[in-house]
């Protein structure tokens, strides 16, 4: 309730409502909606919900009327002497400066949790930001160590990938040296064979070109399967297998000592 409104509030914590039609007046000078003040302050004995005075006098609490008629404007101060007017209106100011009052204390109060409230969540929004400022620092420190790495990753990929085309280089070389000796192989075992024998031992002429010199035969291979007809052969015609055996000695001859 701000100084220039005139609507009270209901004092009790929990409604905080502007007041209107009727209210609940009690000696310690709170008020209290209908409903509020008529369910707390009908309990026995009466205890004042904002303060918790206890309210035992017959007009510790009044019911009443916020908007009274004009009859009643009219007659509930007539007859009064003016002292005793003057009384009830101040007494009445009093009242309602102590409203304001307490209702400038009770936003002030808010004010200052709204403000602490503020304080500690800036304290800790500043504590989160500290807090994702190292990890972000720790997360870039890592992001440079991963970068170093992937960099070492990279020139040893490099090198491994010059060594992998340099050797691929010298196998193709050597899978071509080998292709042409093993055709020069081929043409030169193909070109002995095509050669008649009583060729290969011709002299050429002297001073034309120098004679080669005599190839010797070429060895023969049965294979398996010719060593095999050959062995079968021997057994057919002789049925035996052949023995070497020493030449038997003539006991007869006489034993001639050389001098």
């Amino acid at each position: 309730m701000s100084l220039c409104d005139d609507t009270l509030l209901c004092n009790f914590s929990k409604c905080r409502i502007k007041l209107s039609g009727f209210a609940w007046v009690t000696a310690c000078s709170h008020v209290f909606c209908n409903v509020h003040g008529s369910g707390e302050l009908s309990r026995s004995p009466a205890v004042c919900p904002a303060c918790g005075s206890a309210l035992s006098g017959k007009l510790d609490i009044v019911r009443k009327e916020l908007s009274p008629s004009e009859g009643y404007k009219a007659m509930v101060l007539a007859g009064l002497r003016p002292d005793i007017i003057l009384d009830i209106s101040s007494r009445a100011m009093a009242f309602w400066s102590y409203q304001v009052q307490q209702e400038h204390m009770y936003q002030e109060y808010n004010l200052s949790r709204a403000e602490a409230q503020v304080k500690q969540m800036e304290k800790m929004l500043t504590q989160q930001n500290q807090s994702r400022e190292l990890e972000l620092s720790a997360m870039r420190g890592e992001i440079v160590s991963l970068k170093k790495v992937m960099e070492e990753y990279k020139k040893k990929y490099t090198d491994v990938s010059e060594r992998l085309m340099e050797r691929n280089r010298q196998c193709q070389k050597l899978q071509g040296l080998y292709d042409s000796l093993k055709l020069r192989n081929m043409v030169v075992g193909g070109g002995e064979r095509e050669i008649p024998q009583h060729q290969q031992h011709q002299d050429f002429p002297t001073g034309a070109r120098q004679a080669t010199p005599p190839r010797s035969p070429p060895f023969f291979h049965f294979g398996p399967e010719a060593e095999s007809r050959v062995f079968s052969c021997l057994e057919a015609e002789g049925g035996k297998s052949f023995q070497f055996s020493s030449p038997a000695r003539n006991t007869a001859w006489p034993f001639t000592n050389k001098h």
